[in-house]
């Protein structure tokens, strides 16, 4: 079967909260007098973040091959 649309969704959403942890990773490293230890902290909070969701992301796309496009049907 084709589930190209039922990946669509996820992959865009990834995408865009990827783009808001980019942007915010590189607002607080550009920022001038922020504490270089909060720097660090702000930056790897969103790259920690970002591998989450692109792990979400993978596990999603294998439910969808595998023919489980809705996860209420296991409740």
């Amino acid at each position: 079967m084709n589930h190209g649309k039922k990946m669509i969704a996820p992959i865009v959403v990834t995408i865009l909260v990827l783009l808001y942890y980019i942007g915010m990773a590189a607002l607080f490293v550009l920022v001038d007098g922020i504490p270089l230890q909060m720097k660090a902290l702000m930056l790897v909070i969103p790259v920690l973040l970002g591998a989450v969701m692109v792990g979400v992301l993978v596990s999603r796309i294998k439910e969808i091959e595998g023919g489980e496009e809705d996860d209420l049907s296991k409740y």
